[in-house]
């Protein structure tokens, strides 16, 4: 991978209006379990068709999630490279506006809005950028130590021209499909595609990896079907770039786990996470998934392969998303990183053809996996079996000593 890469004079004044942001951001986050929102989907809000057709390939879903006295817009657009926006505002009654005349033209910069303005929270959005393709000619699954010459010509999502998001947009399950391919021989008869899901409640869903999700938060599933590979080794690695008003996305953060009920054999999940000012500062928002992929559509255990991030570096190049720049405008933060799929001795993509990786996107700190009920149930009996026995041997040994002595033998008068 060869990731292109790129300060505030009032820090002090930037340090107070991030803690204030943080504090009121996280007045909506907390509300556990039970917490549910009302979610609706609406597919190119205000546009005339009339006056704004749209060129192929390109669309734009807005779902508003309500709480009780906020509102999260995930803005999906397949404007350039596939985008999602996250919105956080203190109100109900915030909206999107979109200038479609601008946001269709060549530079669409200011041209969506949520208003009002001064009821935004935070924003972030979740660029899929470049889908990297190598010969992993030694075997190593590790792209950064491969010579130039070992990488293929990148596929440039913005390139791609993608489906129609009205066939597949689903208003009762809160999703949407996008899926696409460039001109090129390898998309013949493949196509890569993301699956987003909006939810208005905790839970989980159904497919491996099986992420835990709340009212919160959103997800997106990649996968490449069919897709005809260029090498005789190929792998694959995916470019994301992240972009934030002014805390994009900045640190990974590994956290370790002893339950693997819901992902068999993966104990880590990884978390893109921004948190201004220090590492102590509460999370504003983040990208979460579990380190690993899978080699079917339907996979069983057999299937799954590890996968890696890189460093999130600065961006310097305008990430090609036309959302990012009309949300955003020109003074864009951006950082950037590579997830990079399989590793050293796995089968290669020629193998199935199909390789699929899901991360959700959400507002303030992402969910934590707790002990599962058979974990816990496993736990007892393990733990629990032991002192049992130890207990019951110390009050049979205890009841022995102080039970009264039996006289055999009766005294001689």
């Amino acid at each position: 991978m060869r990731q292109r890469v790129m300060e505030d004079s009032s820090v002090g004044a930037t340090v107070l209006r991030i803690c204030s942001v943080s504090t009121k951001a996280h007045e909506f986050v907390d509300y556990g379990e039970k917490y549910r929102r009302n979610v609706s989907l609406e597919l190119n809000p205000g546009r005339n068709p009339l006056l704004h057709p749209l060129p192929v390939g390109v669309g734009l879903i807005h779902v508003r999630a309500l709480g009780h006295n906020d509102t999260l817009h995930y803005l999906l657009c397949s404007k350039g490279a596939p985008a999602l926006l996250l919105v956080h505002t203190n109100s109900n009654s915030s909206t999107v506006e979109v200038d479609w005349s601008v946001f269709l033209s060549a530079n669409a910069s200011g041209s969506v809005r949520v208003e009002p303005e001064s009821a935004v929270l935070y924003s972030n959005s979740l660029i899929f950028t470049r889908l990297w393709e190598y010969d992993d000619v030694n075997d190593t699954a590790e792209p950064e130590l491969l010579p130039v010459s070992s990488f293929l010509q990148p596929y440039e999502l913005q390139n791609f021209t993608w489906g129609d998001l009205n066939q597949t947009l689903d208003h009762a399950a809160h999703t949407a499909q996008l899926c696409g391919g460039d001109s090129s021989e390898s998309f013949i008869n493949g196509s890569l595609c993301l699956k987003f899901s909006a939810f208005d409640s905790a839970g989980r869903v159904k497919d491996w990896p099986s992420l835990l999700h709340n009212a919160n938060s959103s997800q997106v599933r990649v996968w490449l079907d069919g897709v005809t590979p260029r090498a005789n080794r190929t792998r694959f690695s995916l470019e994301l770039q992240t972009v934030g008003d002014a805390n994009p996305l900045t640190r990974v953060n590994v956290l370790q786990s002893i339950d693997d009920e819901y992902t068999p054999s993966i104990f880590k999940v990884s978390q893109w996470v921004s948190s201004p000012v220090n590492f102590t500062s509460p999370i504003l928002g983040y990208a979460q998934w579990k380190p690993v992929a899978y080699r079917k559509a339907s996979p069983v255990f057999e299937d799954a392969t590890p996968c890696h991030h890189s460093t999130p570096v600065p961006v310097t190049r305008r990430p090609p998303s036309g959302l990012a720049l009309a949300y955003f405008g020109e003074e864009l933060h951006a950082t950037g990183l590579n997830i990079s799929f399989s590793i050293a001795g796995d089968p290669f993509y020629n193998t199935t053809n199909y390789l699929s990786w899901a991360v959700l996107v959400g507002l303030g700190s992402p969910p934590v996996d707790s002990f599962s009920p058979l974990v816990l149930g496993i736990m007892a009996v393990g733990l629990g079996t032991p002192l049992l026995i130890i207990l019951i041997g110390g009050v049979c040994v205890c009841v022995s000593k102080n039970r009264t002595p039996v006289q055999v033998y009766q005294p001689i008068n």
